[in-house]
């Protein structure tokens, strides 16, 4: 096959992915769309990992060595605004990350290697679903993803429409952060506004909370790393004239080290606890892990760099990446097996750039063979034939 055959090709099944869209643990036509199209190849498949999550492998040779893949399958519950011809068929679901175009990467490097046979040793594809929840690879995980299907390293990248196109982007070390959501549910005794001194105003309290969990970070978190904490919804059961009982304070907070998030969690509770009781009030506080921070293995990192030198050229590659503060489930997986995630950006020269979530985003296609090829040339270096 020609390579504009074969970027033709996967452009129709980004295509299809992107018009057929399902979120978190319902991908059930995405992964039967996978499962298809590796059996084609040669691949052996299993299914329901994860609920909906697919695993093809290739052996060939005599080779020990096992390299994973990994690419995510969901979409999100966005209402589609881009008037494309492949635009979600689905109303208020939309693949506005690009992992329609993850898929697709992932399949394309499975054919190469499947049509080229240049490596010895086993590959093993993994379509994980639910990450934009960070619940999808906890749950492959649960039903045994490593113990069943054993691999040396694992790899996997996002696509970055504010990077250049065509570059790829790593770093040894943490590359996207940890995400902890927290609540705060103050009770308060509520009453008429006109009268004030005759309760305890809950919103008050919440809104002295809100200000100094900003001291965490200034205050309570080495200037040398790095934390986010936001307070993002708050919800009351007053009314315009009713000073309200019960405030809640919800929101999330990110970092990269595992020490952070702990400060982080002790330092909130007692604040909340402490301004709650100055002012008379009573304090829930809850916090939840929802990703670990994605860390990448140096050995890993070092293999991703060469593959992606060796396909794009040193000029598109940068292996100092700027780390970000969002979060990406991968985490989980490296927190057990080696491996790298990298960024590869897609931003068209000239053109306007809609990020990420965007009911206008649209995946870049002209990175598909690129993503694949880059996939492939990893596991035909970790895989010598």
């Amino acid at each position: 096959m020609s390579n504009e055959n074969f970027k033709q090709e996967l452009i129709t099944w980004r295509h299809y992915l992107h018009a057929h869209p399902e979120s978190a643990f319902e991908e059930e036509n995405t992964a039967r769309f996978v499962a298809e199209k590796l059996l084609e190849m040669g691949y052996e498949i299993v299914t329901g990992i994860g609920k909906t999550g697919v695993v093809g492998t290739l052996k060939n040779g005599t080779g020990t060595g096992i390299i994973g893949i990994r690419a995510d399958m969901d979409a999100l519950n966005i209402h589609e605004k881009t008037d494309l011809p492949y635009a979600s068929e689905y109303p208020g679901k939309m693949h506005a990350c690009g992992h329609d175009g993850h898929v697709t990467t992932a399949l394309g490097a499975a054919k190469l290697l499947a049509d080229n046979k240049n490596f010895n040793g086993t590959v093993r594809f993994i379509f994980q679903p639910a990450e934009e929840h960070g619940e999808g690879a906890l749950a492959m995980l649960k039903d045994g993803l490593l113990e069943k299907f054993p691999m040396d390293e694992l790899y996997g990248l996002h696509n970055k429409p504010n990077l250049p196109e065509g570059e790829i982007h790593s770093k040894i070390g943490p590359i996207m952060a940890s995400e902890d959501n927290f609540e705060i549910r103050i009770k308060g005794k509520g009453g008429h506004a006109s009268t004030p001194n005759m309760g305890v105003d809950p919103l008050v309290t919440a809104s002295e909370i809100i200000l100094a969990l900003q001291t965490i970070v200034s205050r309570n978190i080495d200037p040398i790393d790095q934390a986010v904490i936001s307070c993002t919804e708050i919800h009351t059961d007053g009314a315009v004239n009713v000073i309200p009982t019960n405030v809640i304070i919800t929101g999330d907070c990110r970092s990269y080290k595992p020490e952070v998030q702990s400060i982080i969690k002790e330092r909130m509770q007692a604040i909340s606890e402490n301004i709650c009781k100055s002012n008379g009030a009573t304090c829930e506080f809850t916090f939840r892990n929802s990703f670990s921070p994605t860390v990448n293995w140096e050995e890993c990192h070092l293999t991703a760099i060469q593959a992606a030198t060796n396909i794009l050229g040193k000029e598109n590659v940068v292996d100092q990446a700027q780390q970000v503060m969002g979060s990406e489930d991968f985490g989980y997986f490296l927190n057990k097996i080696p491996g790298c995630y990298v960024f590869l950006g897609g931003k068209r020269e000239g053109k306007g750039v809609y990020p990420l979530h965007h009911a206008q985003y649209d995946y870049n296609d002209d990175n598909l063979v690129r993503g694949a090829e880059f996939f492939a040339e990893i596991v035909r270096l970790k895989l010598p034939s």
